[in-house]
């Protein structure tokens, strides 16, 4: 398995092998960003260079912490108004995605 250079990656790599769906376009804060079919709107944030995803009452940074949807770290706006983990959601095409993130 190997890992190649992907210049829209914001970490700028993928795994070659990994059997993706099909690209998919989704929003957040309003900004096009694509995603993969199958993709939790946690793993399609953090390909798209999204580290925060919201800020605590005390306004400290949020993103993920445990990733399998125990600690609620990862809460994101969905589609105007649901709450989702964002680990634990699936990201759709069209989907509007809200994050209070740098």
């Amino acid at each position: 398995m190997g890992i190649i250079k992907d210049s829209k990656n914001a970490s700028g790599i993928r795994i070659d092998s990994l059997q993706r769906g099909r690209k998919i376009v989704f929003f957040v804060n309003g900004r096009y960003t694509t995603a993969y079919m199958g993709e939790t709107i946690h793993a399609a944030l953090i390909a798209a260079g999204y580290h925060q995803f919201r800020k605590s009452k005390t306004c400290q940074p949020r993103g993920v912490f445990c990733g399998m949807g125990v600690c609620y770290e990862c809460l994101v706006t969905v589609n105007n108004g649901s709450i989702q983990r964002a680990c634990m959601t699936v990201v759709e095409e069209g989907m509007e995605v809200e994050i209070d993130g740098d």
